[in-house]
């Protein structure tokens, strides 16, 4: 059985608080994720100071600030990330983070990064999906705000300077934070599985509020889910409202196993645990009244009723029209 590939999205919700961030580590750890992803960006380097932040931004932080502003207060060091990723080593995580741009994938390089989680905003950044190319490693691919052949672009730039496909996974994902069910449109991961057959997988970066949809995508064939979280919903910033907090990320990764079980195989047989029933549910032919030596068994002596220990019901043709070759009382199971 394939496991999910399950991403606690630690993001920004540190709030450029290194305490912060490894508390988010050992709560994600609990929970029992696989990886715990932040982002690593230099405000100068990412956005102009002059850009305005998204709606949802404005909405969830000061209104008056500038998305520079902003974003240099969720900074976080480069030693901050080398304690990040030795910590998620001590709780047996896999520590990931997502470069926005060229000197950040360098940093990450540095740190050994070996699997690149690439936002929806670079979707369309050819600099960038080239130098990640160039690698040779593993790719997850979020197509937030994508056309289809946005996608296949950013597919074939990725392609032809380095990365496997069977190295890559494509997630659909919505970036409205949070995304409203109705937008959700779920069936596109299946048309992302049946456009690109030869990547490794496709799954899906969940922007909603609780966590049925992912548990839905699982069901639905997701390899990888991604998910952010956060200590405390309430907290100011950027994306903690659109986040599950620690009881839910929880109940998440559970849920998702526990889909995993469900999914089994492909085969249509009885499992291990329902074989010990079909004696009690399915049924046997039987008396429905005396029946004597040699007499013929017909439709008016015979009767179909639980157990199913003795001759199955679907012998009935086989049955009718034989002689008996024992006596009966009514409800006994019938010998032929």
């Amino acid at each position: 059985m394939n496991k999910v590939y399950i991403i606690g999205e630690a993001g920004v919700n540190h709030n450029g608080s290194l305490d912060c961030a490894k508390e988010m580590i050992c709560v994600a750890a609990e929970a029992g994720v696989d990886a715990v992803k932040f982002q690593t960006f230099c405000a100068e380097t990412l956005v102009t100071k002059a850009a305005r932040k998204a709606e949802y931004q404005s909405n969830t932080t000061n209104a008056d600030e500038s998305q520079y502003d902003m974003l240099k207060k969720l900074e976080l060091s480069v030693a901050d990330f080398r304690e990040l990723k030795a910590c998620c080593q001590s709780y047996g995580v896999e520590f990931l983070s997502t470069p926005f741009d060229l000197s950040t994938i360098k940093l990450l390089v540095d740190l050994g990064i070996q699997q690149w989680k690439l936002p929806s905003g670079e979707m369309t950044n050819l600099p960038y999906l080239r130098e990640v190319a160039r690698l040779g490693q593993e790719v997850i691919l979020s197509t937030g705000m994508c056309e289809l052949a946005e996608v296949k672009a950013a597919i074939a730039v990725l392609e032809s300077n380095g990365t496997k496909l069977s190295d890559l996974t494509v997630l659909h994902c919505n970036t409205e934070y949070p995304t409203p069910m109705c937008d959700v449109n779920l069936r596109a991961m299946l048309t992302l599985r049946s456009t690109f057959p030869d990547i490794r997988g496709v799954g899906y970066s969940d922007h909603t509020m609780g966590i049925e949809v992912s548990v839905a995508a699982v069901a639905l064939g997701a390899s990888v889910i991604e998910k952010h979280f956060t200590l405390d919903r309430n907290q100011a910033g950027p994306d903690h409202s659109a986040s599950l907090e620690p009881a839910e990320l929880r109940q998440m990764v559970y849920s998702i196993r526990n889909i995993e079980l469900a999914l089994g195989r492909s085969e249509k047989e009885p499992s291990p645990s329902e074989l010990k029933n079909r004696g009690m549910a399915r049924k046997s032919i039987v008396a429905s009244k005396s029946i004597t030596v040699g007499e013929m068994f017909t439709e008016d002596n015979l009767t179909v009723k639980r157990p199913g220990t003795g001759v199955s019901p679907m012998c009935w043709d086989q049955v009718i029209g034989k002689k008996a070759q024992f006596s009966y009382e009514p409800d006994d199971l019938i010998d032929a």
